[in-house]
């Protein structure tokens, strides 16, 4: 065989460069491809486990050339066998009050002495009446003495009011901050719905100067459960972003919600600018140590170093397992290995839950039943990563490098029973934001902002007691000119929500 001419060498270099750039174009078209292919499916597929934008941003936060792949939606469920008439029959609930309407056959109206009752059949509805405004008048009447006519006339003094000769009622201001807040009503809407259904002028400006003043009288209810948070040594956050109006420009800007959750206990929210580490230093006071519980975002641990060993990083392994579901197309025996193990884990978790199981037993039981599962999950992932099988910028790849960057806080919840093995509570406290913006996009100016986290602190900590927020705004605001700063730990949601249950009768011997 004769050797190539130089002419054939320099042919023989320009095909394989070629074919090379040709195997790369190929690998960059495929992952362009997935990538359109996954914000097509965020925004007009399926709601299961869409991503919202700080999701997106958080996990578009990867080597440069990564990619996304959305989750396939789970497969339907066979339709259930239609359900009989007697089945469909909603049942009415007992508590509500029972109107009666007592209707007598013509020929008993027209001689009631030639008969006799001998029972009665009773049919029920469900009724509804709408809400409906109403003029309180606080009458107070003067008298003198029928004997001294030198003293001077006396008069009640009047109830304390939130606002001296203030318009609104406590239960006015209810009904605001719950449709806004809770209804997810924005405040023009609600001046329309006033306006046209009951005839009552409310301007918009007006109701936003009243949504202030109840912020104001709740702030020392929502300085209690925030300062119940943050002394519980184990906390969960996360941030959202909100848009607020700039000053003078008429734009919008974007600022964050950052939410904090104690895991058995209360929630709060707080306004900042900004998604900053510096957000969180002047959040969380100097004096925190304990637990944190947070996803990848690199403004946790960025926060955590500057205060030391005072503050300890716990994972999520709900983050850590999407991204094993965003790669299980492309790599359906590997990634569905992984997620299986992931799943064992969560088994354990809720086998824990039904038996309400305190810290002390999910412990042990953790340590016995769960390490084993995530020291298997582990070496996969190293021995996986060592082949060097799958590229770094590959959705197997991206999330193997994130399970084993993220892996000393994934493990805090197998040597800590208080630990959740995810965020997911603190991601339901959010949901309710994420509701509400849709509705009033933003949320006026950047001062506006910390009166919406109380408020919001306030509903959700009635939510998830399974309080009434109505109920509880109005009364709450009724005492609220009556107590003193010693009094506030009495009327946070927790505490309100024990007052109401009904004391237990004593069995009689």
């Amino acid at each position: 065989m004769q050797p190539m001419t130089l002419r054939e060498q320099d042919l023989a270099r320009q095909l394989e460069e070629c074919q090379e750039a040709l195997r790369q174009s190929r690998r960059e078209n495929e992952l362009l491809r997935q990538k359109v292919d996954l914000l097509i499916r965020r925004v007009f597929g399926s709601s299961s486990e869409k991503l919202d934008q700080a999701q997106l941003e958080l996990l578009l936060q990867l080597p440069k050339g990564s990619v996304l792949t959305p989750e396939p939606s789970p497969p339907k469920a066979a339709a259930s066998p239609k359900r009989s008439s007697r089945q469909q029959t909603l049942r009415l609930p007992e508590n509500l009050p029972v109107l009666e309407e007592v209707i007598e056959p013509d020929p008993v109206k027209q001689k009631p002495q030639d008969w006799r009752c001998i029972g009665q059949e009773v049919s029920e509805q469900l009724d509804y009446e709408p809400a409906r405004f109403l003029r309180r008048r606080t009458i107070r009447k003067k008298y003198v003495h029928r004997l001294d006519l030198n003293r001077a006339p006396v008069i009640a003094p009047l109830p304390e009011r939130l606002l001296d000769r203030s318009l609104p009622a406590p239960g006015l201001l209810a009904q605001i901050l719950v449709g806004k807040y809770c209804d997810h009503l924005p405040l023009y809407r609600q001046e329309q719905i006033f306006l046209q259904r009951h005839r009552v002028s409310l301007p918009r400006q007006s109701l936003a100067r009243w949504v202030e003043l109840a912020a104001d009288w709740l702030k020392p209810i929502y300085e209690q459960i925030r300062t119940g948070v943050l002394a519980g040594g184990y906390m969960q956050v996360d941030e959202t972003p909100i848009d607020y109006l700039e000053p003078g420009h008429g734009k919008t800007k974007q600022g964050y919600f950052w939410t904090f959750h104690r895991p058995g206990g209360e929630s709060f929210f707080d306004w900042q600018t900004s998604r900053a580490a510096a957000c969180l230093e002047s959040i969380i006071p100097s004096t925190f140590t304990g637990v944190l519980q947070c996803d990848g975002y690199s403004a946790y641990p960025s926060f955590a170093n500057g205060r030391g060993q005072a503050i300890e990083l716990a994972g999520c392994w709900a983050h850590a397992r999407r991204k094993f579901y965003e790669a299980q197309e492309q790599s359906p025996k590997v990634a569905g290995w992984l997620l299986r193990q992931i799943q064992n884990l969560y088994r354990i978790e809720a086998d824990l839950r039904e038996r309400h199981a305190g810290p002390q037993l999910r412990q042990a039981i953790r340590a016995s039943q769960s390490r084993p599962i995530v020291e298997r999950f582990q070496r996969a992932l190293v021995r996986l990563k060592s082949r060097g099988r799958y590229l770094p910028q590959s959705l197997l790849g991206q999330a193997m490098d994130y399970a084993l960057g993220q892996w000393p806080t994934l493990e805090v919840f197998l040597k800590d029973g208080r630990i959740e093995i995810d965020n997911n509570l603190v991601e339901n406290a959010i949901r309710p934001t994420a509701l509400g913006k849709k509705n009033w996009l933003f949320i006026g100016d950047a001062e506006a902002g910390q009166r919406s986290a109380i408020i919001y602190t306030v509903i959700e900590n009635c939510r998830r007691r399974g309080l009434d927020p109505f109920t509880y705004l109005r009364d709450v605001l009724a005492r609220l000119p009556n107590i003193t700063n010693w009094q506030i730990p009495q009327v946070t949601p927790q505490a309100w929500g024990k007052a109401q249950r009904p004391l237990k009768q004593p069995t009689s011997p």
